[in-house]
């Protein structure tokens, strides 16, 4: 009778999970069983063994960033003691009318030029971070998106974005316009793509968002992604020969899902149904840089389930990110993985700011945190489902963070965590530069022949 119990609960789990494993593939077909084969192969060649490695080389960078340093340089240090230290901010960003600045090593790869319009592909070689082997669409064709419509998602117009998306290739991928996109049914791109949006203003919103599944080396710039919500499923195109089933989406802004080789940067987010940024299944090599997220309960998670043990391969870079007005928590939630969270700004939390459980590594650095006014509001870090006893051997380590308005980080695991060579060891600029670095965190407003 006992066997019998356990065996009835586990199939009631496992049926559970079936959702989130198949990702909300309606028939796993041969085409989807091939792409999730894949997948995992695609895991294991990205995956890092020594990610400390990956997280020092990623502070050598901003080091070395010139003027970072320099005592002539501006930068925005808060007065502690007062209730002024969160930003006067519209949509929680001021706009900034002053010459061009590239105020940290991402953005200096590319911005400040008056031909950036002409060699956008230069972008491609600025990720850093987890996921800075991401190329995206470099190696193919510029497609120009003329069509703002999604009105035949089996069947996709040329022109449209969901047209671009599916073809098979790298492209390149950018608008002729300012466009609002409502989509009908989740976005479904494919591999070696760019979504770049620097030129417009694109605005995916008020409709289904973007799904990454299965998939490889994907860039995704410039857009601004709010209000998506909860989608019907159907037919839907996946790629240019392939049409398949799919399942009810849950309405977040990016859903990545057994993907490597992301990189999501200089996008503004905001008031999604679901989360902002998912990364489930097996998902890993993924730097989110230079976004602006605002008004959202459950921003960002980086692993669906403790029992899910595929995530312990995940490694996630998030840097000079703006967290900003009406967020609530997870920013991120992480499982598992290895997660580097460095030089952003937390201005607003209402539960708190990074969480976890599964046991997962997350590395703190040169972060500002601004705690919200209620005593029992303080706490940066929050850890789920484990007992003191179990999360202290978790390694979480907060340096050169900065902690304003009595916001404290507590701190688990081997203080002297396993580090490489010397040669890496170059601290990442410290909390005070956090605000600077991330001075131009969501989507940018660039015109051609113009600096960005």
């Amino acid at each position: 009778m006992k066997m019998a119990k356990l065996t009835l609960i586990f199939l009631i789990s496992f049926a559970s999970m079936i959702p989130s494993l198949r990702g909300n593939i309606g028939h796993f077909d041969e085409v989807w069983q091939k792409r999730a084969e894949e997948a995992k192969k695609n895991l294991l060649e990205a995956y890092v063994p020594d990610p400390e490695n990956v997280t020092d080389s990623f502070n050598l960078h901003v080091s070395n960033h010139p003027g970072a340093d320099d005592d002539n340089e501006e930068f925005d240090v808060v007065d502690e003691s007062k209730n002024s230290t969160r930003r006067s901010l519209r949509q929680g960003k001021r706009r900034y009318r002053g010459p061009c600045q590239a105020t940290n090593p991402i953005d200096r790869c590319w911005r400040c030029t008056k031909n950036w319009a002409k060699n956008r592909k230069r972008l491609a070689r600025c990720a850093l971070g987890f996921g800075r082997g991401t190329s995206g669409g470099r190696r193919g064709k510029i497609y120009l998106v003329t069509d703002n419509s999604d009105n035949d998602i089996a069947n996709p117009r040329p022109g449209t974005l969901r047209h671009a998306v599916v073809q098979n290739g790298p492209l390149w991928i950018i608008f002729a316009r300012d466009m609002n996109i409502k989509l009908k049914a989740e976005l479904l791109v494919t591999s070696d793509k760019t979504i770049d949006g620097r030129g417009a203003n694109v605005h995916i919103a008020y409709g289904a968002g973007i799904t990454l599944q299965f998939v490889k080396n994907v860039i995704i710039h410039g857009l601004h992604i709010h209000h998506v919500i909860a989608s019907s499923g159907g037919m839907i195109r996946d790629s240019a020969d392939h049409l398949g089933v799919r399942t009810a989406a849950d309405g977040d802004g990016i859903s990545i899902f057994g993907s490597t080789n992301i990189w999501i940067d200089h996008v503004s987010m905001s008031r999604c149904q679901d989360g902002l940024i998912d990364a489930i299944q097996g998902s890993t090599a993924i730097t989110i840089s230079n976004c602006h997220f605002t008004h959202h309960n459950d921003a960002i998670l980086l692993g669906a389930h403790d029992s899910y043990a595929g995530d312990e391969k995940m490694q996630v870079t998030l840097a000079f990110n703006h967290f900003g007005q009406g967020l609530v928590q997870r920013m991120p939630r992480c499982r598992w993985g290895f997660f580097h969270v460095v030089n952003n700004d937390y201005t607003h939390w209402r539960l708190y700011a990074i969480g976890g459980s599964g046991h997962p590594t997350i590395i703190s650095q040169g972060n500002r945190f601004i705690a919200p006014p209620e005593n029992h509001l303080k706490q940066v870090t929050k850890r789920d489902y484990a007992t003191e006893a179990e999360w202290k051997t978790w390694t979480w380590r907060s340096e050169d963070d900065i902690m304003m308005n009595g916001a404290f980080f507590i701190e688990s695991g081997n203080p002297k965590w396993k580090k490489p060579a010397k040669k890496y060891m170059i601290k990442p600029k410290n909390g005070l530069y956090a605000t600077r670095l991330t001075r131009f965190a969501g989507a940018l407003n660039c015109k051609p022949k113009k600096k960005c």
